[in-house]
């Protein structure tokens, strides 16, 4: 066994982009990040001893260089043409039939319906990967589409692109394009974490993604969650390729690149209506942002015909979905009270609908925010729904001000209880100091009681409001010393419906430590810090005991989540808290054990609606018996458990031959195993 420094770097390197590529791409993590962590630091000691040693596709390469002064530009061996849109169903049809006609002007043989290929169009950056004897040499941004700009140093810190290709002597040359986006959760945690800041929030992914592949200082790209999803091949030197383009992307695909989950193949221009419909369909459930589909033809030989016109491909069309930007009127701002008495100014619109869905609220962050922008009462501004479907002004538009608009003051103290704002050093967002405030009391319940927490049926938001108006409630303890006359007397509170407020709040203090430590709403502490606390506390008694220095200690724990956690715990009015509720009877779950390991090493995906399970029992259910849940079909899939209304997943599964379970038959499987 060679056990020398350069035997062991390379199989660090190897071992770790294999485990990078299972989290970022295949989303089907096979270690833990601890474990991750762990060989990560070796490689870095390793390669701090035998600096010579060092690989070009080293993991550690990913963290930045130093900053540049400018970026190169480089011309594209094959231009990076864009495409023709076709903005309506219609237009669509026109595009097929446009097709059909000048192919029947050739010699070829044609197909009664032309066979095109869907994906998702992503709404990000589009870039070019160059990579010679299969290592990673070069990344361009399309720029005009003849020269781009290089922005190798930044792509390397994008941990879903491949910085070796496998059997990387069988591509001499082979360049992959595709596109750069923030996923939806990634681009929401980076906006709160710059207005926690002072900074400003990125108006859209789409811009956040932009400026982050920019960056003359790479560290800055490294610390944004960017990913790569390929969309295609560019030039390539003796390097075979499939040429059909389903065949073409399933090949990308298998190279290690995260490809367009909705990728699938239709015949006609009623395919293309059909596939654009469920793709809109299914948008808002998707975890990064898209505009519309792209269409392509899928028959190389036929694509040759068609060529190219002076700026765009005729082979090729990108359908939009409904815009997501749309003008209207900013009526008023008011202020939101939050849990932790963040006074965020929310802007009040006329009715408007964004990309099909009518908004009429937007949140504007801060005070700093509403002065960057100059929004003023009275405004036309420019609304969009951006990450998920959270909508926000982007800005005003100066052409269509007539002098009656007015400029928002921002009050100097609470609108719910009057106490006078707060706003610590260094921070951007004002506050509400008062524990007693009626507004915070009723937000933190509404989280207290919410699905992620606590998941309290039947405790929404107006019947919490209603019980702390009446006085029933006024802190967390008191949901559980509700008496059931007094509740049903209050208006539309029956019988019935109180008798199941009551049980499921008594069934809501049988729960998890992790879930309790959440459903406090400690500032900085989310789902996954709560877990990992509460792993290691193990009892609420040793949770009172933890210290600051010790919270330290924990992986994902920095400064200011364990700041956060101490100091509630040294707060004497949360800490009394913390016993009452205690006293109310809590039994803390323990972890839940497996059931079996029967089906580990197993990769599941569940797709469409599933009729004995939600999709979390399912997902429970799998990893309880040792599998994992994945979020997308791929050559690693073993099964696909598919619900009414199946979609893109189930027809990928078929295509790449991945076994297909209706619920009845993955029950099955589970209880014979």
């Amino acid at each position: 066994m060679n056990n020398s420094p350069a035997s062991r770097i390379d199989e660090l390197v190897r071992d770790l982009n294999y485990h990078a590529h299972r989290y970022y791409v295949l989303n089907a993590p096979e270690i833990s990040d601890a474990e991750y962590d762990r060989r990560y630091r070796e490689l870095e000691a390793l390669e701090q001893q035998h600096p010579e040693l060092i690989k070009e596709e080293s993991p550690t390469r990913r963290v930045g260089a130093p900053p540049l002064d400018a970026f190169e530009s480089v011309a594209h061996r094959i231009p990076m043409l864009s495409l023709d849109n076709a903005m309506s169903e219609e237009e669509l049809v026109e595009f097929d039939e446009r097709t059909k006609r000048f192919l029947e002007k050739s010699d070829l043989s044609l197909p009664s319906e032309i066979e095109y290929t869907v994906e998702h169009k992503f709404d990000g950056v589009a870039l070019s990967l160059l990579y010679r004897e299969g290592y990673l040499e070069r990344a361009l941004t399309r720029g005009d589409g003849v020269n781009g700009e290089d922005v190798t140093t930044n792509v390397r810190t994008i941990k879903s692109i491949p910085l070796r290709l496998p059997e990387e002597g069988a591509y001499p040359y082979l360049e992959i394009r595709g596109e750069v986006v923030f996923l939806k959760s990634d681009f929401e945690a980076l906006n709160e974490k710059r207005v926690a800041r002072g900074d400003d929030p990125f108006a859209n992914p789409r811009n956040a993604a932009s400026g982050s592949l920019r960056q003359l200082d790479s560290s800055i790209t490294a610390r944004r969650p960017l990913t790569f999803f390929a969309y295609g091949f560019g030039d390539s030197e003796a390097v075979s390729l499939p040429g059909e383009n389903l065949a073409d992307m399933k090949f990308i695909s298998e190279l290690g690149f995260r490809v367009s989950p909705f990728l699938q193949s239709v015949k006609g221009g009623k395919g293309l209506v059909e596939a654009f419909r469920q793709a809109e369909d299914e948008r808002e459930q998707l975890p990064f942002e898209v505009d519309g589909l792209v269409v392509k033809v899928n028959d190389a030989s036929l694509r040759e015909e068609l060529g190219t016109k002076q700026r765009s491909p005729r082979w090729a069309i990108a359908a939009k979905f409904a815009a997501v930007e749309e003008n209207t009127k900013l009526l008023d701002i008011v202020l939101q009270v939050g849990r932790t008495g963040a006074l965020t100014p929310v802007a009040v619109l006329e009715p408007v609908q964004v990309g099909g869905v009518v908004v009429s609220r937007a949140t504007l962050h801060n005070e700093q925010e509403i002065r960057r922008k100059d929004l003023r009462i009275g405004d036309t501004v420019i609304v969009r729904r951006q990450g998920d479907v959270i909508p926000a002004v982007v800005a005003h538009v100066p052409s269509a001000r007539d002098g009656s608009e007015k400029e928002f003051v921002f009050p100097e103290s609470c609108p719910v209880c009057g106490a006078t704002a707060e706003k610590p050093e260094g921070e951007a967002v004002a506050r509400c100091p008062n524990p007693k405030c009626g507004a915070k009391i009723v937000q933190r319940i509404i989280h207290f009681v919410s699905r992620n927490a606590l998941d309290v049926q039947g405790l929404g938001e107006k019947v919490v409001e209603l019980l702390v108006d009446e006085g029933l409630v006024s802190d967390l303890s008191d949901l559980f010393h509700l008496e059931k006359e007094k509740i049903a007397s209050l208006p539309r509170m029956g019988e019935l419906s109180t008798q199941n407020l009551l049980e499921a709040l008594e069934k809501a203090k049988h729960v998890s430590l992790a879930k309790f430590l959440f459903a406090l709403g400690i500032r900085h502490v989310g789902e996954r810090t709560a877990r990992i606390i509460a792993e290691h506390a193990g009892t609420i008694d040793n949770v009172l005991k933890l210290t600051e220095e010790e919270l330290l200690e924990l992986p994902e724990v920095g400064p200011e989540i364990a700041g956060s956690f101490a100091s509630f715990l040294a707060n004497e009015e949360e800490r009394e808290l913390l016993v009452r509720l205690i006293d109310c009877g809590f039994q803390f779950q323990a972890p839940e054990a497996k059931a079996s390991d029967s089906l580990a090493g197993k990769v599941f995906v569940l797709t469409g609606t599933l009729e004995e399970l939600s999709r979390g029992d399912a997902k429970k259910l799998v990893e309880s018996h040792g599998g994992k849940v994945s979020s997308s079909v791929s050559k690693k899939t073993d099964f696909v458990v598919a619900g009414e209304k199946a979609g893109s997943k189930l027809t990928k599964a078929e295509e790449l031959g991945v076994a297909v379970l209706s619920e009845s038959d993955f029950l099955s499987m589970v209880k014979e195993r």
